[in-house]
């Protein structure tokens, strides 16, 4: 079927995993060219169906309550909302944004899972399985971890190897780990049921690597090849885990649903619960041959939805298959590979947090640099050149220089066009030929080419006025200043449309600018937006400059992140053993607390503190090198741990009569050693 034929769009984008916050890396990948292509669909008057949820099952989320000591809903509650939040912020045009935890969606996946147990799609298998003794229990994939098979990563998991991109099997690991108990697991039979993935290894191959070859994007179409190529087994879709969807079947007490078997029904149940919630049939959506069905992912995803996915419908029977899955590469940060659990990311709800008003600054600077084909990397200097020379140097330029001069020479009202001349004529010409460029841009999934397309028509402008001089030309001829800028503010009439896609919030502002409602994409392109007379409120700056202060702030919380990170994974250097003593050398020391009465510096000297200490018995001096550790304020009235018998030694003029004992860890940090409560004078250590 054509795409011309097609009667309405099914969009999905990747469910997020609800174990933690959205970063640029999955907007960059996902979100936002998802939402770039439905809000330009919706524009052109389509059925637009967009569906998204929090994938709320699965080894993320049960090892993230492991680690937070909680249950895995409250894991889940706590960042559906974030991400919800996060995304209805950032101008994100889901039609629902759903969960797996929903009633609808459980049953919508047990149903699934019912029709192709009913009719025999499935191999039910015992076989043997990683077991962990001390935790009693099966491990799922992402429980086990261990050395990769294709490129010797020493922490790969169960199911991939997040190093070389590879899909594995547990039993592929080499050395693997129980992630319970870091004991080596055992093998123990378990029954499970199996999708038989190479009885779908020829029509696959027919309809991926033959029938999508010219248009899918030579990344995803050449990761599918290469995984048919290397030959398909059978993969289990249920788990024995006591956390996600219920098999529906006699049994399979204490398992559950795959999740990559559950999460993609997730967009079908999703859109079931948006078709209920506004009288509509889902149906339509997903198993009609009129419907074109385009899938949003990371490339890490691309085997599961393009594989793995359409065998599950294609075994269904009544589902249609993606048109397109235009995934992307992956977005590094300042020259790193994003990392969530070194906390290397630039998190969406902080920078909502941090920059407030700055939604779209964000769209554009991650959709300018997106990795579509290629790996790409994402800096604050960038994203800083992005708003400052070209938002604001360009499209912000060109808004408030036409705007500001119609209130100027015509009194905030669109002037009217008269005699045209060659530089007119050309400019409405290019600005007539420019939405389709958009378009067709963005029907391909070239949404950087489209977004810069877009930003030509600014320039357009731009040129226009620059050309033009009508800031000269008022003191001379006032009609031929009308000319021009009823031409320019066309030209601005006819970016609240293009840009719509790309800079939502910026689109908002520039129809508020003439009073307009939102416009059809067919709109655009038209020069005759405005009508002469049509009154322009004042408007205000479409962005701000963004100065270099709030840059170096981002870039140093970052270089924090980095320390933290090095010092966690620094190899502390312990100092060496002393040589052995007997116990009545140690019997010897009288070790007892002593409370700290008095306390100033010493004199030229910036390591020691001379203390005035309680020891019970008397009171008396002892100098110790902590000064730059300790202020005298901060240690007057603290107990410590003295040497008290120790041979009086001349200090700095001083005679100390003690040693206060402290702990020393290898980066050179001392620490006191105290009670951890409050004793008497005096009292001895033993």
């Amino acid at each position: 079927m054509s795409k011309n034929e097609f009667k309405r769009h099914t969009v999905t984008a990747a469910l997020p995993y609800a174990n933690g916050p959205v970063h640029i890396g999955h907007l960059a990948g996902v979100y936002v060219p998802a939402d770039i292509y439905a809000r330009y669909l919706r524009s052109k008057g389509e059925d637009v169906a967009f569906i998204c949820g929090s994938d709320e099952h699965g080894m993320a989320i049960t090892m993230r309550a492991r680690k937070d000591g909680v249950n895995p809903q409250d894991i889940v509650d706590k960042y559906h909302g974030m991400i919800k939040d996060s995304f209805d912020q950032l101008g994100i045009s889901f039609d629902i944004y759903s969960r797996t935890s929903n009633k609808i969606h459980h049953e919508t996946a047990q149903e699934f899972f019912k029709t192709l147990y009913t009719e025999g799609k499935f191999e039910e298998r015992v076989s043997e399985q990683y077991f962990d003794e001390e935790a009693q229990q099966f491990l799922a994939d992402r429980y086990i971890t261990g050395t990769c098979p294709r490129c010797s990563h020493p922490s790969a998991y169960g199911d991939q190897c997040e190093n070389c991109g590879a899909t594995l099997n547990p039993t592929d690991l080499i050395n693997p780990k129980s992630t319970l108990s870091g004991n080596t697991p055992i093998m123990k039979e378990t029954k499970h049921w199996y999708l038989p993935l190479q009885d779908y290894e020829k029509w696959l191959t027919e309809w991926i690597v033959e029938g999508h070859k010219d248009d899918w994007k030579s990344n995803v179409w050449g990761q599918c090849k290469s995984w048919i190529d290397g030959g398909l087994q059978a993969r289990a879709m249920t788990r024995d885990l006591d956390w996600g969807i219920k098999v529906p079947i006699e049994g399979a007490d204490g398992k559950v649903l795959y999740v990559w078997f559950d999460a993609p029904i997730g967009y079908i149940s999703a859109t079931r619960e948006w078709a209920e919630a506004n009288g509509k049939d889902w149906k339509p959506y997903w198993q009609s041959d009129d419907t074109k069905l385009v899938h949003f992912i990371g490339k890490d995803n691309i085997v599961f939805h393009c594989v793995i996915f359409p065998a599950i419908l294609k075994a269904h029977g009544d589902y249609i298959l993606p048109n397109n899955v235009p995934a992307n590469e992956f977005l590094n940060l300042e020259g790193n590979k994003i990392s969530t659990s070194r906390n290397w990311a630039v998190w969406l709800h902080e920078y909502l947090e941090e920059f407030p008003d700055k939604q779209d600054v964000l769209r554009y600077a991650l959709c300018s640099n997106a990795p579509e084909s290629k790996d790409n990397d994402f800096t604050w200097k960038d994203f800083q050149a992005r708003n400052n020379s070209e938002l604001v140097a360009i499209l912000g330029n060109f808004v408030n220089r036409a705007v500001v001069l119609t209130h100027k020479y015509f009194e905030g009202k669109v002037p009217v066009r008269g005699e045209l001349f060659d530089i007119d004529t050309e400019t409405i010409e290019a600005l007539k030929g420019m939405p389709a460029k958009i378009g067709a841009s963005i029907e391909r999934y070239r949404f950087r080419e489209a977004q810069s397309e877009m930003m030509e028509l600014a320039r357009l402008g731009n040129k226009y006025l620059a050309d033009t001089e009508p800031w000269k030309v008022i003191k001379t001829d006032e009609a031929r200043v009308g000319t021009i800028l009823n031409i320019a503010l066309q030209i601005v009439a006819n970016i609240s449309i293009v840009a719509e896609p790309f800079i939502p919030f910026t689109a908002e502002k520039l129809r508020g600018i003439f009073g307009m409602e939102q416009l059809s994409w067919a709109a655009a392109g038209n020069p005759d937006l405005l009508n002469g007379g049509q009154p322009l409120t004042q408007g205000a700056l479409l962005f701000e400059k963004i100065e270099d202060e709030t840059i170096a702030a981002q870039v140093q919380k970052l270089e924090n992140t980095k320390k933290q990170n090095e010092m966690e994974n620094k190899e502390i250097e312990l100092t060496p053993l002393k040589e052995t003593i007997v116990f009545d050398d140690f019997m010897k020391l009288d070790l007892r607390v002593g409370t700290i009465l008095e306390a100033k510096k010493v004199a030229k000297s910036n390591k020691l503190l001379e203390f005035l200490v309680d020891t019970g018995v008397d009171k008396r001096t002892i100098l110790s090198g902590i000064a730059k550790h300790y202020s005298p304020e901060e240690m007057v009235g603290k107990q410590v741990t003295i040497i008290a018998n120790l041979a009086p030694r001349p200090m700095m003029g001083t005679v100390s009569e003690g040693m206060i004992l402290m702990a020393e860890d290898a980066e050179g940090n001392l620490r006191l050693i105290q009670p951890n409560e409050k004793v008497n004078p005096g009292s001895v250590i033993s």
